[in-house]
């Protein structure tokens, strides 16, 4: 069976057994580009779950991912792929990012103010972050990941969402996700839990989290998967 993982820097493991997000901060894997540091993708909640329920894994995770680009690589996958036997497990960035399409390449983009642009962008970049509306960025991810989510189903395909950092407790109009959502409307994200068991960030200024934080994860991801009979 396959294990197909996408989502951001939680997925990726950034920063989890060294300080690099992406595989091309290490000077000698500048060729894996925005791929995860091979050394952090050992270790992450993906790889860990995948050896616990002896699944084959592909690893589509990117750090500073948008959930455009989660859907959009997604959806790529299942199109090209022949695999029936698969489940796939979602973490969800924060609501306000995006991607943007600009002269042939993908750029994720939020709210930080130190994303790196086209120069001829820079300007609408700030107008990005200026106008940002939290609550209609909210309802539109809501929305995005509602739309996923019958996308997956329509393809017979079994999956689980979880969310990274942002949670949809502030929406009023709500959907039946079934065993597909873990905790949609509630406190749960994968932060919030690492830090109710007692796993620190890997630096205090750091969002991310070490090695014994995704074995966590991965733990409490297969006893969720076996309640719910979903392999």
């Amino acid at each position: 069976m396959i294990l197909y993982v996408n989502g951001d820097s939680h997925a990726a493991a950034a920063e989890a057994v060294n300080p690099h997000c992406f595989a091309m901060d290490d000077g000698k894997l500048w060729h894996m580009g925005r791929a995860p540091h091979p050394d952090n993708a050992k270790v992450a909640w993906g790889t860990k779950l995948a050896a616990l329920a002896k699944m084959n894994l592909q690893l589509h995770a990117e750090s500073a991912s948008s959930n455009a680009r989660i859907i959009r690589t997604t959806q790529e996958y299942f199109k090209e792929s022949k695999h029936t036997d698969v489940l796939a497990i979602i973490q969800w960035s924060t609501w306000e990012r995006e991607e943007w399409f600009i002269d042939g390449e993908y750029y994720q983009v939020n709210a930080s103010g130190i994303d790196i642009v086209p120069e001829d962008y820079q300007v609408r970049y700030k107008e990005y972050i200026a106008g940002i509306d939290w609550m209609a960025k909210t309802l539109e991810a809501h929305e995005q990941i509602w739309l996923m989510h019958e996308w997956l189903n329509d393809r017979d395909i079994k999956h689980i969402f979880f969310n990274g950092n942002n949670t949809f407790e502030d929406v009023i109009n709500r959907y039946d996700w079934g065993t597909s959502y873990i905790d949609p409307y509630g406190s749960t994200t994968y932060n919030n839990w690492c830090l109710s068991q007692g796993y620190q960030t890997v630096t205090p200024t750091s969002y991310h989290f070490g090695a014994d934080a995704h074995q966590a994860w991965a733990r409490y991801l297969l006893k969720y998967i076996a309640q719910n009979k979903l392999i």
